[in-house]
């Protein structure tokens, strides 16, 4: 078994964005110590110079100024006891200079630290204070480095007599900047712990935000979120704390009809008002709640997230809603066949007991009325609506409402012309209504529905009337809200989509729809549709061959 290889120590990035941004943010903080340490060096020690040089010009100005000076300058000669040299040492001591040279305008020295110096011609070019300017300089002399400053010696008169040169030890100079670099060094040392602390704590900041994910994994959550988002078959809406919408995918803009310029703006400016937003919004709460936008029903869920924002869901049920409305439609023919099914075996046994007592008259007598009843109910239909499928989806409620024991009529006031631009858009909106008005009616005394459909120049007006127990006053705006129904709901889909269809139909055709009370009791809906109809002349040809009773079982909707 061959042994293990030593494990390779890997300097690099730590994976982990917490070790990262506290790695980046202490890297950060040491950076600007040193560079704002090194900024502030840089110009200290040119200060300190400045700051030395002007002492020494000051420390030779004050000698200079001295009114004796001068006059023994001229008046002694140049020796180490001489009052020149006792005159410089003072001012020396007391100034705490490294020296203090008098100079005739040879440039002699008169006065000197080392009284061997006296009598000889100074170091430096000494022409520009003989010439009358002060000089401020570091320079080297016998006493090696120093910062220099150098001024006119003038008698009484004005003249220029000699100089004097005052010089301060550069080395202490030096020392002054040593001895300032340990505070600065203190001073950045506290400040970078500081920063160190406080780049701890975003960092522990960021961890918990990002749940201690590294920088790859964010970005591959990011880009999972972004196929996720735009590949689910769902809407998703994401919105921040104030209500704006923050997020949306393709399928939410695609339900909602909004695009990208929504993002950013309130659910009502970008949605406008209505149940939607006020789903979206929060206003409205629960679970699977149906909302109709434009000509989708919707199926919204919202949850809200921990900054306060919220994340809602929206399923298309459209189709759904198309499925079962066909459901019904198909359950309300069986239910009518069933009923003539049921109405036809008991005119067969009437017929075969009229046959076998041979009362020949009475069975055709009794043939004639049953065929008569039936066409007059359908003559009745079609002598009124010319429309073929407004026609046969009457004629196909009216079989079902005499099974459930209600009379549908048609008013007598009705005309109705088969001039109809949509006329599905008003086959859906009538169906709705009448089933609605069986659902009030089925079980009251005298139970019935009368069908009012009238043309007015181009303007269709339908109105529905029953028997019904009738809708309150303050649920009459109510009964057209998505979703809201005084109904159980059926097992396969929900209620509370019929009457706002029926009202967003007629909007979209510039109508409105309204409910008020009937005459002797009950509901009636009157629904007004401008422009519904063509101009005269212009009417649509109805379809040959038209079957009434296959065209009432695809028109049936769905009631409230």
């Amino acid at each position: 078994m061959s042994p293990t290889p030593p494990r390779r120590l890997r300097l690099g990035m730590p994976k982990r964005m917490f070790s990262q941004v506290l790695l980046m943010q202490v890297a950060i903080a040491a950076g600007v110590a040193v560079l704002a340490t090194g900024l502030f060096l840089a110009p200290l020690s040119d200060q300190l110079d400045d700051q030395a040089m002007r002492r020494a010009l000051a420390i030779a100005q004050t000698t200079a100024a001295q009114p004796k000076l001068a006059e023994e300058l001229k008046s002694t000669p140049a020796s180490a006891d001489g009052p020149v040299q006792d005159e410089a040492e003072r001012i020396r001591k007391a100034s705490g200079a490294e020296y203090v040279v008098v100079m005739d305008v040879h440039g002699t020295r008169w006065s000197h630290t080392n009284p061997a110096e006296i009598g000889g011609h100074v170091s430096t070019d000494p022409r520009s204070a003989l010439s009358g300017r002060e000089v401020m300089e570091i320079d080297s002399g016998t006493l090696g480095r120093s910062a220099r400053g150098k001024v006119p010696l003038r008698d009484t008169d004005g003249r220029i007599v000699g100089a004097v040169s005052v010089g301060i030890e550069y080395d202490s100079v030096r020392a002054r900047l040593i001895h300032a670099i340990p505070g600065l060094f203190a001073y950045a040392g506290g400040a970078l712990a500081v920063g160190a602390l406080a780049a701890y704590l975003i960092s522990r900041r960021v961890q918990r935000q990002t749940r201690d994910l590294a920088f790859s994994d964010i970005a591959g959550l990011l880009a999972e979120r972004e196929a996720m988002l735009h590949g689910i078959r769902e809407g998703v809406v994401a919105l921040d704390r104030e209500g704006r919408i923050r997020l949306l995918n393709d399928e939410a803009r695609r339900l909602l009809g909004i695009g990208d310029e929504a993002v950013g703006q309130p659910l009502d400016t970008a949605l406008g008002e209505g149940r939607t937003t006020d789903v979206l919004a929060g206003t409205v709460t629960g679970t699977d709640l149906l909302t109709v936008r434009g000509q989708r029903v919707l199926v919204a869920n919202r949850m809200p997230t921990d900054d306060g924002g919220a994340v809602a869901t929206l399923r298309d049920r459209t189709e759904l809603e198309q499925l079962g409305r066909e459901l019904d439609s198909t359950r309300g023919l069986i239910d009518a066949l069933r009923a003539q099914d049921h109405e036809h075996a008991n005119r067969m046994h009437t017929l075969l007991g009229l046959l076998e007592l041979e009362m020949y008259d009475d069975a055709v007598e009794f043939v004639g009325e049953v065929v008569g009843d039936h066409r007059a109910t359908a003559e009745q239909v079609t002598e009124k609506i010319h429309d073929p499928l407004l026609a046969a989806l009457l004629v196909g409620k009216a079989t079902v409402a005499a099974e459930r024991g209600v009379a549908l009529w048609i008013s007598d006031s009705t005309l109705f012309p088969d001039r109809l631009i949509d006329p599905r858009g008003l086959v859906t909106i009538v169906g709705n209504l009448v089933d609605n008005a069986l659902d009030a009616a089925a079980g009251t005394l005298h139970a019935r529905v009368e069908v009012e459909l009238r043309a007015e120049g181009r303007t269709a007006v339908l109105r529905v009337r029953d028997t019904g127990p009738g809708i309150p006053a303050e649920q009459r705006e109510l009964i057209f809200t998505d979703g809201w129904s005084t109904k159980k709901p059926p097992a396969h889909r929900k209620r509370g989509i019929g009457l706002s269809l029926v009202r967003r139909l007629a909007e979209r055709q510039g109508g409105s729809a309204r409910v008020s009370e009937a005459d002797g009791g009950g509901a009636e809906f009157t629904i007004v549709l401008p422009e519904a109809l063509a101009a005269p002349g212009l009417a649509p040809e109805p379809a040959p061959g038209l079957v009434l009773k296959s065209a009432a079982t695809t028109v049936n909707e769905e009631s409230r």
